[in-house]
């Protein structure tokens, strides 16, 4: 949709109009309406496939690549792995 606009603007600024969405998703989250909510998950989400368009990342392919047999850790579907280690 936006793909020839956030290709001009190139991928250092549409990375920092993608955090700022983050920012937002973070107020939203702290103290945002559930309407408020869908909005800037909605916003953030678009604006990660714009950027990863822009670099040419397939974010299907990505995903299910590195999460597609479950967790990159331990390797089940629900995780198993320590708290204390990541995710």
């Amino acid at each position: 949709m936006y793909y020839d606009k956030d290709a001009a603007r190139g991928a250092e600024a549409t990375f920092l109009w993608f955090t700022e969405e983050v920012g937002e998703l973070a107020a939203a989250v702290r103290n945002g309406s559930h309407k408020e909510l869908q909005e800037e998950f909605a916003d953030v989400l678009a604006w990660l496939v714009t950027l990863a368009n822009i670099k040419n990342v397939d974010l299907t392919q990505a995903l299910v690549q590195k999460y597609g047999s479950g967790c990159p850790g331990c390797g089940k579907l629900t995780c198993q792995c320590p708290d204390s280690e990541k995710p």
